[in-house]
């Protein structure tokens, strides 16, 4: 146990070397020790409310190391003897026990070795709060067992164990324990002040007569130490800011160990005695006083080539004009001399055919025609007639699957013929109607009926036919052109009648 002792003691010696800014310091505290324990005794639910913790001190050295000058992450290790355990305490019913109290206790004492990693944060001149936290190394250093036991005779037995055993055996303490700890409070100066708390993540002990798949320490408690001063003796430093008076270029104020231990007041990296802006962050360029934005377009005035007008930062600070005032930014608007609108990306609504009719509103875009008839030209009555005829002609030839809205392959090309005659013929309109017999039921008719007026408009549609030239609609069995109930009637009044809607 000596040897480890001195072999942690000499590797504390040893990590003090690293920086001059390095303190030791002794430590003492009070806690509560408890044991976590968890075992497959059948009745460890009722019996574990008997055990306590117990109190004890803990007391040792402890190593203050930064990780660099002036920083704020410190590297902690310490040696500390600790005294660790529990208590045990019940109460017996004497009319069914001979036994009327029954006492132990388990007193073991360790020298811990915690390797904190601590944070200081800080809250004045002298005032650091800190925060820390690592894992620990734990040897056995001795330790005692005792139990009472007071019968309701009156009678009394005390025994104890100071030899307590050592080892992997069972009924044994190991030699070596680990775990984690953590801390957080206060440090004024050389003096500090902190609660802890630690636990065991190892089984310190190995029970003889039953299986315990929890047996660790855990310990809660507070502790006050006193730095001793710094290994290494460090140069003056007036304003206490970190830099050595041979270093510092202003070693009567606090400042930045960056900018030689002047201060910085609006941290721009600029200190105060070279800013021309003291209180207010701007660049080195500008001699520490930030650049103005007076028509707050997010561009500086130095780089605005508009500063007084608000503008995008693609066009360097100016707005983007609109020359022909139709509302299109000319970075966006393909014709910038003449009004437009956005769809045609600033250009006028295109007239395809030249004939007044702006494509958008003409029917017959590619063919000149008469306003009143959208822009489609005028079919003369002796077309409408000829026009008429095709189509009554070809639409007796359309044919479907039966029960289905499925044109058979003849059909198509009948169809083709009233494609040919709505090319020619661009101004025409069409109206296809879909109609049934009256057979099976009215809304599946109905269905089928228009589904299959719209069959014939898709392939039109498909072939280049403007969607808005065809209408269709299904009426079922509501116009029959045979009212009769026979077969051959109700074969004629299956069909699709296409017919010249202007």
């Amino acid at each position: 146990m000596i040897r480890y002792t001195i072999a942690a003691f000499c590797l504390l010696f040893c990590s003090l070397q690293l920086t001059a800014q390095s303190r030791v310091g002794l430590q003492i505290g009070g806690h509560s020790s408890n044991v976590l324990e968890k075992n497959n005794l059948p009745d460890w639910d009722e019996t574990k409310g008997f055990y306590k913790g117990r109190t004890g001190i803990h007391l040792g050295v402890i190593a203050d190391i930064p990780f660099k000058e002036n920083g704020r992450f410190f590297f902690q290790p310490n040696i500390i003897f600790t005294q660790k355990g529990r208590k045990f305490n019940q109460l017996f019913d004497t009319t069914i026990s001979d036994i009327a109290n029954l006492r132990s206790k388990q007193f073991v004492s360790y020298i811990d070795i915690p390797l904190n990693i601590v944070y200081k944060q800080p809250l004045g001149k002298k005032v650091k709060f800190i925060i820390g936290a690592g894992p620990y190394g734990s040897f056995f250093f001795n330790g005692r067992h005792e139990q009472e036991t007071f019968a309701k005779n009156g009678a009394y037995l005390k025994e104890e164990n100071k030899d307590l055993q050592v080892g992997s055996e069972p009924d044994s303490y190991k030699i070596f324990d680990f775990g984690f700890n953590a801390l957080a409070g206060f440090e004024f100066g050389n003096v500090f002040l902190t609660a802890n708390y630690s636990q065991g993540l190892n089984k310190f002990f190995t029970p003889k007569d039953y299986t315990a798949s929890q047996y660790n320490h855990q310990i809660i408690g507070a502790t006050f130490g006193v730095y001793l001063g710094k290994l290494n003796k460090t140069e003056k430093d007036t304003d206490n800011d970190g830099v050595p008076d041979s270093k510092d270029k202003c070693p009567t104020q606090a400042g930045k160990p960056e900018l030689f231990g002047c201060p910085d007041s609006d941290n721009d990296g600029l200190p105060d005695g070279e800013d021309a802006c003291p209180t207010e962050a701007g660049p080195a360029e500008n001699h520490g006083c930030p650049y103005l934005d007076t028509d707050k377009d997010g561009i500086l005035d130095k780089d605005d080539k508009c500063p007084t007008v608000a503008g995008p930062r693609e066009n360097n600070g100016c707005p983007w004009p609109d020359t022909d005032g139709d509302g299109i930014l000319d970075k966006d608007d393909v014709c910038p001399t003449v009004a437009g609108v956005e769809k045609y990306k600033g250009c006028p609504i295109p007239d395809s055919d030249g004939d007044g009719i702006n494509d958008e509103e003409d029917k017959c875009p590619k063919v000149a025609g008469l306003k009143e008839l959208q822009g489609c030209p005028a079919i003369a009555e002796e077309k409408k007639e000829e026009i008429v005829k095709k189509l009554n002609f070809v639409a007796k030839k359309i044919q479907f699957t039966k029960n289905k809205a499925e044109l058979t392959k003849g059909s198509t090309v009948v169809l083709d013929e009233i494609v040919t005659i709505l090319t020619t013929f661009p101004a025409a309109t069409l109206q296809i109607d879909g109609h049934s017999s009256d057979e099976g039921l009215r809304e599946v008719n109905m269905r089928l009926s228009q589904q299959r007026a719209n069959a014939v408009k898709t392939y039109l549609v498909s072939k280049g036919i403007a969607e808005e030239r065809l209408n269709s609609n299904g009426f079922g069995p509501d116009k029959p052109i045979n009212p009769a109930k026979t077969e051959q009637a109700r074969q004629q009044n299956r069909r699709v009648e296409i017919s010249l809607s202007n």
